[in-house]
């Protein structure tokens, strides 16, 4: 593994670190080591998450050993140096880590990325009774509901126990080494189920004496959540990944929202906790359950409803407002002050419970207790036992559309809303209580300049870290004018016009049709997405079909629904029409800040484009965005104030409204171009995005390679070319590995075009290509100008695909094969693609034989540092990786065999169109900088006048055949289909390496099956031996 001496850490890293990887790292070293703060963007795919991980817990191993038993018995063994060691740790406190993230799915990422790491420390993964409670009635339950349960289940002296809370002792004090591997939420429900520990619990207990705490955002941003930690916060590292959201969850933790129908609910649950505890009262001797006190607490809330009834509302729009301490004035009528407020919160907490109790006893519904929320509200209001902090808030009732029971009451329907509007108060606790450093990352920050006002945070270190990708890699352009010239501007002014819509409609037929597989659009608002699609499906295109009939003819269409709960569906629904051969794709119409947007992956053909039709500003009306800006623009005058001696300036409320805009621009673009080899285009369907404060606010990575087209149809043709070239290149499928020899750098690289490239089959009278291959720069460069002015948008009212574009080589040709391009998903067929699809393969090259499913790719540039490796491995390493990009969804033996390159130095051909035919060999080509050596050889079933001139690999056939052989008799039929399964999934990286490799090893782990595991790392590519070793070990 890798080492890296980075600021005096030595960092061990997985694999040979990118330029950009290796500032990443320096960049959060630093921090640790300076105790600042730290804002670092870096885009997804470029290892973000691992270089964190690494450079984190090196520096802290660089402090003192881990707490893992492992290091223990290391630290005793290894003598006196070592007790020096120990007994410096032991005299001040090593700091605890606290690595947070948005969601629990995205926190499993993380500890697969630690497992693929060579660091264990002591670690533990903290969550909710809902993803930890394993106990059969409890664990039925949600919310509040499931918390009172386990709390009375826990409880000493109660008649109903829970078993498995009473197991965690014991199995924590016989498992000391429980947390010095990784293991995630399933894994510890796995051992709950199946030794009888609650998994909840003991992450509790484990939490005391780990290195690290993985957990989610609200676990240090709600302060009660924060106290029932237990950590040393002194010096603690704070991490929040995925930070892009953090400024808008620290408010939403800090507000509340209190509606007509919520307080109705309080109010009849205080009425049922009187008739409990009456009932209770002579068989209990417990004096918190006074029905009086509930009494109490449904006289306060009635009195509240009142309240907020009588709260005079002018306008409907503007509803009423008062700065935040007015809260504190309406309270006080109810005689709720600082020094009433926690006795009442208080007799809510056990009227909570009570009412949970009487649920699980009499089997009674277990919806949750709305009462809470009444407790959940006073904490808010009353934290730290002070009103300080309600200078940053806001007071504001509004009226609601009443429903049916409130109209029959002659009730109005309100909300009562405190609105945090200063994000940086749960940031501020953290200064208070002296941690060390606190680094926020994402993949789009950008622009980050609000983060450090909105948080009230200095970030001394910043980073806008580039891609990994090259820049044949992406496309991005800004698309002011639609087919017809027509300006796309969807601003408030303009977005009603059927002009607009329709001009919108066309540009979206023209990009669904030239861009292959998924497509996603994104749109500002729900609003004007129901608006574009009602109109495109009423609006028909020379009285012959709609606009939303012309896109469905390329790409079957879903649309991201409003509710939720459909979300799932609407995924499913658009995966299952990637799949469908019939059109050349599917079509995501979405919003920006919808589910879409946020945290989902459209790696490789799931998303090859992004539309962004317009910015996304927030409904300026909307009472929460207009407080908010008036806040801000309050805060701009004052200038200075509590944050002089932070030498941050206030943002203004303009200011904070373009860049939340941009920032949601900036999240639904980074759906695309998911990793290194991935590839795809960003269309900005906006003429305001070539203003130069709209584009400096896009992010960095993305900023050089965006270009503004005066024409749409330099738009069509650009982008239609990028995608013939990707296809050509098959960047998305290289695997480069160098060896120097005699001082020659080459690349060695496996003939695999099924990941991207097939030949389609074609009648044996047809001639096909054999022996052929592209240089790289000659394929970029191909002349292909002569036919931008064939290329028909798709708005014009004859379409004749097939014809315009080579028309004049059909004439001409007689030794002419046209092959289309498809991808492999999920045992998909095939993939038909339209008009630009066609590549002309022309030339004097041998047009005799029928040709195999590979193709030949270009290798595209990489920043990738070397990997140097001896002559002897050479072949070597090129039948590995060659094994491992065989077809594996073929059952037969015959697939797993690897194909062998060799170098001809034969005098190239010259095709007529003044591309480079390679015939029977390889070309240098010189690409960034370096040579590579460009191997292919397509193998043809029939031969009539060229041969292949590579030899026939009979010892490695027959190897890899045996081999597979043995895998289908050791292996289950279903086992087997799980062998195939991962085998594809390496090869199209739908999967991480390391989860392969671990799937497979677990695969062939047992006595019978062990030769298998020991056999197949023959066919691991070298650079993951060593991470295939150690599944070796543990299987074996």
């Amino acid at each position: 593994m890798p080492t890296y001496k980075i600021r005096g850490i030595d960092v061990e890293f997985p694999f040979e670190a990118y330029d950009c990887q290796l500032v990443y790292m320096e960049k959060v070293i630093q921090s640790l080591q300076n105790k600042c703060n730290a804002l670092l963007e870096s885009p997804t795919g470029t290892g973000k998450t691992l270089c964190l991980l690494c450079a984190t817990l090196a520096w802290r191993k660089s402090l003192g050993s881990f707490s893992t038993l492992g290091s223990q018995v290391n630290n005793q063994i290894s003598g006196s140096q070592s007790s020096v060691n120990s007994s410096q740790s032991g005299d001040s406190k090593l700091p605890t880590i606290l690595y947070t993230s948005r969601t629990h799915s995205q926190l499993r990422q993380v500890i697969q990325e630690l497992k693929t790491s060579n660091y264990r420390p002591k670690m533990v993964i903290l969550g909710s009774r809902e993803q930890l409670c394993i106990h059969r009635e409890v664990s039925l339950l949600r919310g509040s509901a499931q918390n009172n349960a386990c709390r009375f289940l826990c409880k000493k002296g109660t008649n109903r126990r829970c078993n498995h809370h009473s197991r965690v002792a014991d199995y924590m004090k016989n498992n000391p080494h429980l947390g010095d591997e990784p293991i995630d939420i399933e894994d510890l429900v796995n051992i709950g189920r199946t030794f009888g520990p609650c998994p909840y619990f003991m992450t509790r207990e484990l939490q005391k004496t780990v290195d690290i705490v993985f957990a989610p955002y609200n676990y240090l941003i709600d302060p009660w959540f924060r106290k029932g930690l237990g950590v040393e916060w002194k010096n603690s590292i704070l991490i929040f990944d995925e930070a892009h959201n953090l400024e808008g969850i620290c408010a939403d933790a800090a507000s509340f929202d209190l509606s007509s129908g919520l307080l109705t609910a309080c109010i009849s649950e205080a009425k049922n906790c009187i008739d409990i505890s009456s009932t209770k009262r002579g068989q209990s001797s417990d004096e918190t359950l006074n029905p009086d006190n509930f009494a109490i607490l449904r006289a306060l809330l009635l009195k509240l409803e009142k309240r907020i009834a009588e709260v005079p509302i002018n306008s409907k729009e503007l509803g009423f407002t008062k700065p935040g301490p007015y809260i504190y004035e309406l309270l006080a009528d109810l005689n709720i002050t600082q020094e009433t407020a926690y006795k009442l919160i208080d007799i809510v907490e056990v009227a909570a419970e009570l009412l949970q109790e009487d649920k699980l006893q009499n089997k009674k519904s277990t919806t949750a207790c709305r009462i809470e929320i009444i407790s959940n509200i006073l904490k808010i209001i009353f934290r730290d036992k002070g009103t300080a902090h309600s200078a940053y808030y806001r007071v504001h009732v509004r009226e609601a559309d009443a429903n049916a029971a409130d109209v029959l009451k002659g009730k109005a329907s309100r909300t009562l809303s405190w609105w945090c509007f200063n994000p940086g108060i749960a940031m501020q606790e953290f200064s208070r209580l002296e941690v060390g450093s606190i680094i926020l990352t994402s993949g789009t920050l950008s622009p980050m300049d609000s983060f450090a006002q909105e948080l009230k945070l200095n970030f001394p270190l910043r980073l806008e870290n580039p891609h990994v990708i090259t820049s044949k890699q992406i496309w991005a352009g800004i698309v002011p004018v639609g087919p017809s010239g027509y300006l796309l501007n969807s601003s408030y002014r303009n977005r009603d016009s059927i002009e607009y819509k329709q001009e919108l409609g066309n540009t979206i037929v023209n990009i669904a049709r030239i861009v292959p597989d998924g497509l996603l659009i994104f749109f500002p608002s729900y609003y004007l997405m129901d608006q574009c699609i009602a109109c495109w499906k009423n609006t028909s295109h020379g009285n012959l079909t709609t606009i939303w009939e012309r896109i469905c003819k390329h790409k079957k269409p879903v649309v991201e629904p409003r509710q939720s709960s459909l979300f799932p569906l609407a995924i499913e629904d658009y995966m299952a029409k990637l799949k469908d051969t019939s059109t050349s794709g599917a079509v995501f119409f979405a919003v920006c800040r919808g589910k879409v947007s946020e945290g989902l992956d459209f790696a490789d053909h799931a998303g090859r484009a992004v539309v962004i039709t317009g910015m996304p500003f927030a409904t300026m009306t909307d009472p929460k965005v207009r407080l908010k800006r008036e806040y801000l623009d309050l805060q701009a005058q004052s200038q200075g104030g509590e944050y002089k001696e932070t030498k941050l300036s206030f943002l203004s409320g303009e200011d904070w409204y373009n860049q939340q805009a941009s920032r949601a621009v900036n999240q639904a673009v980074g759906r695309v171009i998911r990793h290194r080899y991935d590839y795809g285009a960003i269309i900005f369907c906006d003429e305001r995005f070539a203003h130069p404060s709209r584009k400096s606010q896009i992010s960095l990575w993305i900023q050089p390679h965006i270009q503004c087209y005066s024409k749409f149809g330099d738009v069509v043709y650009t982008l239609t070319r990028f995608f013939r070239e990707e296809r050509i290149c098959g960047s998305t499928n290289l695997k480069l590995i160098k060896t120097e020899v005699s001082g020659d750098v080459r690349e060695l690289k496996p003939v695999d075009l099924l990941d991207k490239i097939s030949l389609e089959e074609v009648p044996s009278s047809t001639p096909a290509v054999d022996h052929a291959c592209y240089s790289l720069h000659e394929v970029k460069n191909r002349n292909t100008s002569s036919h931008s002015g064939e290329i028909v948008p798709a708005n014009r009212s004859s379409l004749s695909p097939y014809k315009g574009i080579w028309a004049s080589e059909l004439k001409n040709s007689s030794d002419l094969i046209q092959f289309e391009k498809k991808l492999l998903l999920s045992g998909r067929k095939s993939m038909q693609y339209r008009d630009h699809e066609f590549v002309d393969l022309t030339s004097n090259s041998s047009l005799h034989a029928k040709p195999r499913k590979e193709e030949l790719i270009a290798p595209c540039s990489t920043k990738k540092r070397k990997v140097l490796i001896s002559e002897s491995d050479q072949m070597q390493c090129v039948k590995k990786i060659s094994e491992i990009a065989s077809d594996a969804e073929s059952s037969q033996p015959s697939s797993f065999i690897p194909i062998t390159n060799k170098v001809k130095h034969e005098k190239p051909q010259i095709s007529d169109s003044g591309s480079r035919i390679i015939a029977q060999g390889s070309a240098p080509s010189k690409v960034d900088g370096t040579t590579y050596r460009i191997e292919a050889e397509i193998q043809s079933e029939k031969s009539k006048g060229s041969h292949s001139s590579a030899p026939p690999c009979g010892g490695e056939e027959t190897k890899g055949s045996a081999f597979l052989i043995q895998v289908q008799e050791k292996l289950s039929a279903t086992e087997y289909k799980e062998f195939v399964g991962f085998m594809k999934a390496m090869k199209s990286k739908a999967m991480k390496i390391s989860h392969v490799l671990q799937s497979i090893a677990k695969l062939f782990a047992g006595p019978e099956r062990l030769p298998l595991l020991r056999r197949f790392r023959d066919y691991v590519p070298a650079k993951y031996h060593p991470l295939y070793e150690q599944y070796l070990m543990n299987n074996s």
